[in-house]
C-alpha cells in the first residue's frame, strides 16, 4: 500500500484524516478541559477535531486529536495559544521578566522518528530553521511502548508551523510494523510526610512507602542467645526460643 500523496501544508493544502497524540501533565490537561469542560468543548466545536483525553489518576495523560489535518492544525493552534495565555497569567505573579516558550510533547511511533530526524539530522535541522521552533526527538522509547516523545518549544505560531511539517513527514512515512502505544501509569497513593509534603510521583511514592514501611514495621519478638566462643547470634522470629550455650 502506497503512502497517501501529500501536498505541502498551506491554505487547505492538506486534507486527510490523521491522529496525533500529545503527552501532557495533569495541570496542562486541566487547562485544556477548563471549568466544567467548557474549554475543550469550545476547542472541539471551533476546530472540528475530535479531542479525547485519557482517563485515570495519572501524573501524565494522553490527549488524542483526530480529524482532517486542517481541523488538527486549528486544535493545535488553540492549545498552543491557551498554554501561552497560562504562561502570561502565571508571570503576572512572578518576578520573571522573560517569557518562557510554549512546549508541547507529541507521542510518535519510533519507526517514524528516523524520518523526522532525517539523514544526518537534516530534516529536524530544516524544521528548526524554517519554523523557529525548537524540536527534540527523545533517544529512548517511552516505557512499555514503541513510541518516543517529540518535544516542540517556541512561540505558538512557530509550534503550529512545526506541527504542520511533522504531519507531512508522518503521512509520507507511515509507521512500520505494529506500534505499542504508550499508556501512562497511574500515580501511587500520595504519601504525606510529617512536614506536610506530598509525593505523588510513582517512583518517589513507592520509595517513600518502602521507607515508611521499614521504619514502622513491627519487629517480631525474638530472643538472641550469644555463644561466647563463636561470637555469633541466631534470632528466632515470632516466638521465644533461647538457644542453649554449648
Amino acid at each position: 500500500m502506497e503512502p497517501p500523496k501529500v501536498q505541502q501544508p498551506g491554505e487547505g493544502g492538506l486534507n486527510v484524516t490523521l491522529t496525533i497524540r500529545l503527552l501532557m501533565h495533569g495541570k496542562e490537561v486541566g487547562s485544556i478541559i477548563g471549568k466544567k469542560g467548557e474549554t475543550v468543548k469550545k476547542m472541539r466545536e471551533e476546530s472540528g477535531a475530535r479531542i479525547n483525553i485519557s482517563e485515570g489518576n495519572c501524573p501524565e495523560r494522553i490527549v488524542t486529536i483526530t480529524g482532517p489535518t486542517d481541523a488538527i492544525f486549528k486544535a493545535f493552534a488553540m492549545i498552543a495559544y491557551k498554554f501561552e495565555e497560562d504562561i502570561i497569567n502565571s508571570m503576572s505573579n512572578s518576578p520573571a521578566t522573560s517569557k518562557p516558550p510554549v512546549t508541547l510533547r507529541l507521542v510518535v511511533p519510533a519507526s517514524q522518528c528516523g524520518s523526522l530526524i532525517g539523514k544526518g539530522g537534516s530534516k529536524i535541522k530544516e524544521m528548526r530553521e524554517s519554523t523557529g521552533a525548537q524540536v527534540q526527538v527523545a533517544g529512548d522509547m517511552l516505557p512499555n511502548s514503541t513510541e518516543r516523545a517529540v518535544t516542540i518549544s517556541g512561540a505558538p505560531e512557530a509550534i503550529i508551523q512545526c506541527v504542520k511539517q511533522i504531519c507531512v513527514v508522518m503521512l509520507e512515512s507511515p509507521p512500520k510494523g505494529a506500534t505499542i502505544p504508550y499508556r501512562p501509569k497511574p500515580a501511587s497513593t500520595p504519601v504525606i510526610f510529617s512536614g506536610g509534603q506530598v509525593r505523588a510521583d510513582p517512583l518517589g511514592a513507592s520509595t517513600a512507602n518502602l521507607s515508611l514501611l521499614l521504619q514502622h514495621q513491627p519487629l517480631p519478638v525474638s530472643v538472641q542467645s550469644h555463644s561466647p566462643d563463636s561470637g555469633s547470634s541466631t534470632p528466632s522470629s515470632n516466638h521465644i526460643s533461647p538457644q542453649p550455650s554449648p
